[in-house]
């Protein structure tokens, strides 16, 4: 049974920064940050889940059912991640790439302590409290004093996993691939790494995180395991019957003179090939929501628009559809998993053939974190613009991709992937 109680704040920004720093103690972390970002079917500024009561850890072997079944078995809140990887537990598909993170493939957790931020409210629902745990808590959080970014003695150094000369390879074997009818469009990553090294999270965290200021931005601890995520992409969303996917493929870079910025958004907008990307994977995610759907409810809410972030453009479509009684939360997730933006089309041809051309087991990236609420909604991001570490292993990893079209050039494909790391190897590098 959850204690729920409202408190009020008079500097929703710093309490934001000392509730986040606060839940540093904790070994199982969530924090998401809207970043006061004002979208359609957003419902909170930012949520803090921290502390297992129960957590689900597994591969990718029945992973959904075994997820089902935790679900069910809780009703309650559960927050946690799905890896790329999840797609073995649901085709004939393997990842046989190399991981230096070593994420499990699934993880969810039934938080101690939660707390829900909108405006100057914080709703705040506890597990099982003892005596004046909350109360306490409040007090600790309004004491902690904020502290300067703390810098890595050593300079990182980041290593590409794949090359230029190879990168233009690689594109042109998907290319291939295209021209022979196998696929239309496939998401190529590639990896840049460092080892032997020790970054502070949460510094590099709010770094990553000032750079970009994303919707669905992600603090994640697991452990010696970490998630520092400026995604602006959302992957799916349940509020009742409502199922909501928001799809980004087309990016442009930002400039600092107003008119040059604008005319890049126009172009973005106007570029054939963007549209097309993006047209092809609205196509695969009507697909994917159809399965769970009612018959014609599947709509596209929006078709390629374009939105600004501090970095870059990104073009977004939003498709909907009403769920058909009786699905279960996880059946939508199966069904649409992994997301499209992150794939391709037709669907599994393009894993097969990511599989067999990238250098690196995606594992979190380009998976998704996110929550279901006890009623069966929930709320999943799309985890790109991403920095992962092992503290261990002293591994740190971010990921890059862009989509592989007949009309792509392995230059300009090269060159998108750049725009999209810069904010993580800026932070990175200091």
């Amino acid at each position: 049974m959850r204690t729920k109680v409202f408190h009020h704040v008079s500097n929703p920004q710093l309490f934001k920064q000392k509730l986040l720093l606060w839940s540093q103690a904790y070994h199982e972390i969530v924090w998401l940050d809207s970043n006061e970002y004002e979208g359609k079917y957003d419902n909170y500024d930012a949520v803090l889940a921290v502390d297992a009561f129960t957590s689900i850890k597994t591969d990718f072997f029945n992973a959904f059912e075994d997820l089902e079944e935790y679900r069910s078995s809780t009703s309650d809140w559960i927050f946690g991640y799905l890896t790329y990887d999840l797609k073995n537990s649901i085709e004939e598909l393997i990842s046989k790439n190399y991981d230096g993170l070593g994420f499990s493939d699934l993880y969810f957790f039934q938080p101690k302590k939660l707390f829900l931020l909108k405006g100057d409210k914080v709703e705040i629902l506890y597990l099982n409290i003892v005596d004046d745990e909350l109360e306490t808590d409040l007090m600790e959080i309004e004491k902690t004093e904020l502290i300067e970014s703390k810098h890595s003695d050593e300079p990182i150094k980041i290593k590409l996993r794949i090359h230029k000369d190879e990168y233009f390879d690689k594109v042109n074997q998907m290319l291939g691939h295209i021209q022979h009818g196998d696929i239309y469009e496939a998401n190529f990553c590639q990896e840049f790494y460092s080892e032997n090294c020790t970054i502070h999270p949460l510094d590099t965290f709010r770094k990553l995180n000032n750079i970009s200021k994303p919707p669905f931005a992600t603090f994640l601890k697991i452990e010696d395991k970490y998630l520092m995520s400026a995604t602006p992409e959302r992957y799916i969303k349940k509020e009742g019957s409502k199922v909501i996917s928001q799809p980004i493929k087309g990016t442009a870079r930002r400039s600092v003179n107003f008119n040059e910025d604008q005319k890049l958004a126009r172009e973005l907008s106007d570029d054939e090939k963007e549209r097309s990307e993006n047209i092809m994977i609205v196509d695969l995610v009507r697909n994917d929501l159809s399965h769970t759907a009612k018959r014609g409810s599947v709509k596209v809410e929006e078709l390629c628009k374009v939105y600004s972030f501090l970095q870059v453009h990104q073009m977004i479509s939003t498709i909907s559809s009403e769920v058909t009684e009786g699905i279960s939360p996880i059946e939508i997730l199966k069904t649409t998993f992994p997301m499209g933006s992150m794939t391709g089309a037709p669907k599994i041809s393009a894993m097969k053939i990511i599989e067999a051309i990238e250098e690196t087991k995606r594992g979190l990236y380009s998976g998704s974190v996110g929550y279901f609420k006890p009623n069966g909604d929930f709320d999943f991001n799309v985890i790109i613009r991403s920095i992962l570490y092992n503290s261990t292993k002293q591994y740190v990893s971010y990921s890059v991709g862009s989509a592989i079209t007949a009309k792509s050039d392995p230059l300009k494909e090269y060159e998108e992937c750049l725009v999209k790391a810069k904010a993580m190897r800026e932070v990175l590098e200091n």
